[in-house]
């Protein structure tokens, strides 16, 4: 189907009154694109459906004390960041089985120093900002097939980007289009969507997880899921931007792209849920190696610049393990710990080459709030040894580079209350601690406040 059809298709299926549909055969509503945790809502089957979120980040960096600043380094002064998305999550089933889906955004906001000088940005919905002016844009269009396989029957509950419906236990899902390798892989309970849990981007996946997506974090490709019993098999390729870390999208698709394969075991630790997952991924692309940068400065007496060496097609791979488990009612852990090989440029996430992040999720039953939480995590990125040699000799890449560098890991404490103020309505104040940013112990501790407000309709 061309995709001007699907959208076509979309929006004339909205012309019309949403409805449920007391259809004896409903079919499969899929696996569900995590998004924004909304419960949505909760008919028992839905042919279509129009849903939109809106969401405020305003965050407060204080002053910080720094030996020295380079190109590339957080400002030292006091700063103020915001970001406002709207957007429209429009889904309709075209046949038995299928799901197409559109997603529009409204985005704007201001980074604090121009998004620079750290490995764990502190908002995760920064990459979707366009500065002061509000800037339109398609985010999401995809089609999500589901063939039944037996098991026993699972209800589904509508939310963003999943109809109501119901699907058998074991199944197999393909999505096809434009979308976010992290609507698919990665999922945890607990710290995945900043929009209502924990802002920093280590707690929203992996920190060096460089997952193949344009700036905004979004491209084009597939994922196939293989549910059966308690085990889920996924894998896909995505297509990467043209340079790292810019939008235009690259679709030499055979050639340059990003590969994952995550295997997920959920299991019941003394009654309580869980999930184990492992994710091992590998980037192809045109990419700098930062050894090739430092032996280029080298040969020709000046400082390296990995914009020099961008001139061949590299590989980039790592593997990570994502815990999550209930540990009482209203308590739950997480855990995410990755490794990447660290020898090239950052192509479409984070600088930052090991991650590790922890934390526990608290919700409010203990003082009459059942529907608050708070959150509280550690975090602690690093680089590698050839990441560290480049900076160190004074080097920049596309989001830190302080024209020196005494390195020490970069380690951030966060943690959130989020209050339901009503129904589909939270308000949440955020504060993080950043030591040794930019992976820079002469620069730093900088503290972070914030505010999020939250609604889906």
């Amino acid at each position: 189907m061309r995709l001007s059809c699907l959208v076509t298709a979309l929006l004339l299926a909205f012309a019309l009154p949403v409805r449920a549909d007391d259809s004896p055969n409903p079919g499969a509503a899929g696996t569900g694109v995590v998004d924004s945790g909304s419960n949505g809502d909760k008919g028992d089957y839905e042919s279509r459906s129009a849903r939109f979120q809106t969401t405020y980040v305003w965050q407060r960096k204080q002053s910080f004390h720094a030996d020295y600043s380079g190109d590339n380094s957080l400002l030292t002064s006091t700063e103020r960041s915001y970001t406002f998305t709207t957007t429209g999550y429009f889904g309709i089933r075209p046949w038995q089985g299928g799901e197409a889906y559109l997603n529009v955004e409204v985005a704007q906001g201001v980074p604090f120093s121009n998004l620079l000088g750290t490995g764990g940005f502190t908002n995760g919905e920064i990459t979707r900002s366009s500065g002061t002016i509000p800037k339109a844009y398609r985010q999401r269009l995809f089609l999500r097939q589901t063939w039944n396989q037996g098991g026993g029957e699972e209800k589904v509950e509508g939310e963003i980007n999943q109809l109501a419906g119901s699907q058998d236990k074991n199944r197999f899902v393909l999505t096809l289009g434009n979308f976010s390798t992290l609507d698919v892989f990665d999922n945890n309970r607990y710290a995945k969507d900043p929009r209502v849990q924990f802002m920093n981007w280590g707690n929203m996946s992996y920190a060096a997880y460089d997952y193949a997506a344009d700036a905004r974090g979004f491209g084009w490709g597939f994922a196939g899921e293989w549910y059966k019993d308690d085990w889920t098999l996924r894998f896909g390729r995505m297509n990467t931007p043209q340079s790292p870390n810019l939008l235009p999208l690259d679709f030499q698709y055979f050639r340059h792209f990003g590969d994952q394969l995550e295997v997920e075991h959920r299991h019941s630790l003394g009654g309580r849920p869980g999930a184990l997952r492992v994710l091992a991924w590998r980037n192809q692309a045109v990419l700098a190696r930062y050894r090739d940068a430092i032996n280029y400065g080298l040969v020709h007496g000046e400082t390296p610049s990995i914009f020099k060496v961008r001139n061949g097609v590299q590989a980039k791979y790592g593997l990570g393990l994502n815990v999550e488990q209930e540990l009482a009612d209203d308590l739950g852990f997480f855990l995410r710990v990755m490794k990447a090989d660290g020898h090239t440029e950052t192509q479409a996430f984070t600088e930052v080459d090991s991650s590790f992040a922890s934390g526990l999720v608290l919700n409010g039953n203990r003082w009459g709030r059942s529907q608050d939480t708070v959150g509280v995590s550690f975090m602690r990125n690093e680089i590698s040894k050839d990441r560290r040699d480049y900076l160190a000799a004074g080097g920049i890449s596309f989001f830190i580079g302080d024209g020196a560098l005494n390195y020490r890991p970069e380690n951030i404490f966060e943690t959130y209350y989020s209050l339901v103020a009503a129904k589909d309505l939270s308000l949440t104040l955020d504060y993080q601690r950043i030591q040794n940013p930019a992976y820079n112990a002469d620069r730093g501790p900088v503290n972070v406040i914030g505010f999020r407000f939250h609604a889906e309709y």
